[in-house]
């Protein structure tokens, strides 16, 4: 049985504000109302105190209401690919990602499913599910939508693209990420208090066993050439959250597609310490290599000179709740296989 849902019917659960019937034609996302996902299984290469010895129980969701141009995953935000559910059926791979003994349940990218998850987490915890619960975003969402959660997840993994309204268009059609991006954090703060650990850290993070229970974790992608943005970010976090907040800064940015063509760089590694019309979808797409020479500093990783510079501008903020990445992860080999593994029973 699938459950219906009134905000599917006249859409606004995203800043998008597509208002479509998604019970009979896609929103902006791409999405109908029936929640479609295209994997679900244990993944390593998150935060330390997210992934742990275990891994973290991922469940990738199909669309997206933001819509990067350079998005990694597109095989399912962009292209779709995904198997339809009902709301049952997630929640028993809720529970199965437990099952696993996963340390945490991952929910990558559900915005615009929200009142499916939340109504699929309910069910999944009256039947036993206890582990954290990992909301895994873009940032681009709404404090109403952000509130269908509460109580219900316990970690926020948001992403802060940019602090800029250029960018946002350039990369999302989204002139106004910034300021969405800022409210949903501020949301996210409010509805998990500080950050909880086990064992609970006394300072920095020094320990590859210590898992988070609780908190907020925000992640920026420092993008090639725009490292004056990516200051921006990290003081406008330092100087909102201080400490309250922990942030991830990361190098791993990888040209894929049509901009793959371009790559001349190697960067990155892994984890260590330290406006559309309403209902039309305009995401920006770049699928012939001529047309990436408009985006010529997405054809290319980031130089290891570059993410110093803005990890050395984290430790002059005086940032300490920061994960940083050593070389070695600006790869596609890190981008998951979505083949519906773990999807149908």
């Amino acid at each position: 049985m699938t459950m219906e849902f009134e905000p599917y019917h006249h859409c606004t659960l995203c800043p998008r504000n597509c208002n479509a019937d998604r019970r009979i034609r896609p929103g902006y996302c791409g999405m109908g109302s029936t929640v479609t996902a295209a994997r679900a299984g244990l993944h390593y290469y998150e935060e330390p105190f997210l992934s742990g010895e275990n891994g973290s129980g991922t469940v990738f969701f199909t669309g997206c209401s933001l819509g990067c141009i350079y998005c990694q995953n597109g095989q399912i935000s962009r292209d779709l690919y995904g198997i339809g559910i009902t709301t049952e059926r997630l929640a028993e791979i809720f529970l199965e990602q437990q099952g696993r003994n996963a340390h945490n349940l991952n929910l990558v990218t559900g915005t615009h499913f929200t009142p499916s998850i939340a109504a699929a987490l309910k069910m999944a915890k009256t039947q036993g599910l206890r582990i954290p619960v990992v909301w895994n975003s873009s940032g681009y969402e709404t404090p109403e939508t952000l509130r269908m959660l509460e109580g219900l997840v316990d970690i926020f993994l948001p992403d802060f693209k940019t602090l800029s309204e250029d960018l946002g268009w350039r990369y999302m059609k989204a002139r106004d990420y910034p300021e969405r991006a800022k409210e949903a954090l501020a949301c996210m703060a409010e509805m998990t208090g500080p950050a909880v650990f086990e064992p609970q850290l006394q300072e920095s993070y020094e320990g590859e066993h210590a898992l988070m229970k609780r908190g907020v974790v925000v992640r920026h992608l420092v993008i090639p050439g725009q490292t004056r943005d990516s200051r921006e970010v990290l003081r406008y976090l330092f100087e909102t959250y201080g400490h309250g907040i922990w942030i991830s800064l990361m190098s791993q940015y990888t040209p894929v597609g049509a901009f793959a063509s371009g790559n001349a760089f190697a960067a990155g590694g892994a984890f260590t310490a330290g406006g559309a019309a309403p209902g039309v979808r305009e995401v920006p797409e770049v699928t012939d290599p001529a047309s990436a020479g408009g985006y010529p500093e997405l054809c290319r990783t980031l130089t290891s000179e570059e993410y110093d510079d803005v990890v050395d501008y984290a430790i002059e903020l005086g940032i300490e709740h920061c994960m940083i990445q050593e070389e070695g992860t600006a790869s596609d080999s890190f981008i998951p296989l979505f083949d519906g593994t773990g999807i149908l029973r």
